[in-house]
């Protein structure tokens, strides 16, 4: 999955008409109503304030806000699948500027805004970490330090003492079962992994998407 990098704004001129795209980040769809109320209010003299988010495969919308039926929400909409992205919203503001563009033109206008800045503030990807808990020996936990500091699939978080030792090992959720491989095989004995924690980490992009 991806996102973006960062909030952002951008504007573009078409035909005399002011076209100002921005995007933010958000975690739910009621962060995303909010955002958009929160620039409508800001931009409350603009002819149209349009509008798409995508929170997650399921939670997506679109708002045409008074340009013709299909021309703005749903085109900017497009844009955020077609880059994989989830957790962001898009508004773009129209001041009309006397010229009509037709349904071609608004679509390659709120389209095209909107794949514009997404260029312009650039991608991240999000990673799904997980943390597991390994317990072992307290005698022999120094040593098991050792042989996992020999490996780079994963780092020690932490260890925690109490009668018996819990190393704490961060990795990529996916990469769980290659880890428990790895230290059956190191250990010489049958190990798993107890998860106790997840987060989703943004690893910036440099040229689109990897």
């Amino acid at each position: 999955m991806y996102t973006i990098r960062t909030d952002y704004r951008d504007e573009t001129v078409i035909e005399k008409s002011r076209f100002i795209c921005t995007l933010k980040k958000v975690a739910s769809e009621a962060e995303a109503q909010d955002f958009i109320k929160t620039v409508k209010k800001e931009f409350w003299d603009a002819t149209h304030n349009c509008s798409a988010y995508v929170i997650d495969e399921l939670a997506q919308r679109s708002s045409d806000d008074g340009e013709p039926s299909g021309t703005a929400g749903l085109p900017m909409l497009e844009v955020l699948r077609k880059n994989d992205l989830c957790g962001v919203a898009a508004v773009v503001t129209r001041y009309f500027g006397g010229v009509k563009l037709g349904t071609g033109g608004l679509v390659r206008a709120y389209n095209g805004s909107v794949a514009k800045a997404i260029q312009g503030c650039g991608l991240a990807r999000r990673i799904l970490m997980g943390t597991f808990a390994l317990t072992a020996d307290v005698a022999g936990a120094g040593k098991l330090l050792n042989i996992i500091y020999q490996q780079q699939l994963f780092s020690v978080a932490g260890v925690e003492y109490g009668q018996q030792a819990r190393i704490l090992l961060y990795m990529q959720e996916e990469q769980q079962e290659e880890a428990e491989r790895w230290l059956t095989e190191a250990l010489n004995n049958a190990t798993q992994l107890e998860q106790v924690g997840s987060e989703y980490v943004e690893v910036p992009l440099v040229w689109g998407k990897e």
